[in-house]
């Protein structure tokens, strides 16, 4: 039976339960997942130690923690080593080995809903921000041996320190979101990657789409709400849009391979998850 888990603040409210209950079913698994919640106030060493006692065969590390748990893990994949960030800890005979499955999981959603992008890797990409996420998925886009990935950020340089992970085949240019907004036109596929169109963050979108193609595939990571504006203003204008529970969804399904040997189909989740998140 696979004992698993979640830790992070808040957490009490995360689809990561549903998911991986989920995930177990389709796999004929035996095995329950379960929330740790360490708060600020909490001694996180301690929270940790007591977690070991646990022997869980797997969890998963939400915010504020991907970066503090690194300390207590005996090793990490060359993924989470570049980002020095974890989101999944896999327990291996004892030992702790850490992994980041964000930016594999938003191209296996890319890949399973428009694989027509996939055709040629001489896509032009433009990632909005340059956070944890957006480095993740650049990362894991530069792997996949896209040509052409640029970022467009407010401060210019921590979009060159993601733009320093590339690969040599791939060519990047820093922008201002000012400069990207005029040259959106250019793109197959544009990625926002900030909280920005979050409920209670900004629902004002983080860039103009007047020069968008409708050729373009217009995706945001931000899944509450599960259509954010920019989503809604980019559709309007003909383009393909992909949601941001997706990601969610196939990053899962990795962290869940890791653990388990396993990878479950999950398209037909995808339509379960908008209605748990839909409360229907």
């Amino acid at each position: 039976m696979y004992k698993l888990g979640l830790i992070g603040y808040p957490i009490q409210h995360s689809l990561s339960p549903w998911i991986h209950e989920r995930l177990l079913q389709k796999a004929e698994l035996q095995g329950e997942y379960c929330l740790f919640e360490i708060t600020p106030e909490d001694d996180f060493k301690e929270k940790v130690l007591e977690l070991k006692e646990k022997q869980l065969d797997g969890f998963n590390v939400t915010v504020p923690y991907k970066e503090k748990i690194i300390p207590y893990l005996n090793d990490m994949d060359d993924i989470a080593k570049e980002m020095q960030a974890v989101n999944t800890v896999v327990n291996e005979n004892g030992r702790w080995v850490g992994y980041n499955t964000d930016g594999i999981g938003y191209v296996r959603s890319l890949e399973n809903a428009y694989p027509d992008l996939f055709e040629h890797l001489n896509r032009k990409i433009m990632i909005l921000g340059a956070g944890g996420a957006a480095r993740g998925i650049y990362y894991a886009l530069t792997k996949f041996g896209f040509a052409q990935i640029d970022i467009a950020n407010r401060t210019q340089e921590k979009a060159e320190d993601i733009a320093k992970l590339g690969k040599d085949n791939t060519k990047t240019k820093i922008f201002t979101i000012e400069e990207a907004s005029r040259h959106l036109d250019e793109y197959d596929l544009i990625i926002q990657t900030t909280s920005i169109g979050m409920k209670s963050v900004d629902l004002k979108p983080i860039i103009q789409l007047n020069r968008l193609n409708p050729e373009t595939i217009m995706s945001d990571i931000v899944y509450q709400p599960i259509k954010t504006q920019i989503l809604q203003d980019a559709q309007r204008l003909g383009a393909r849009i992909l949601l941001g529970h997706t990601m969610l969804l196939y990053q899962a399904q990795y962290a869940f391979e890791i653990w388990t040997g396993m990878c479950p189909d999950v398209k037909e989740m995808e339509h379960e998850l908008l209605a748990v998140m839909e409360g229907r």
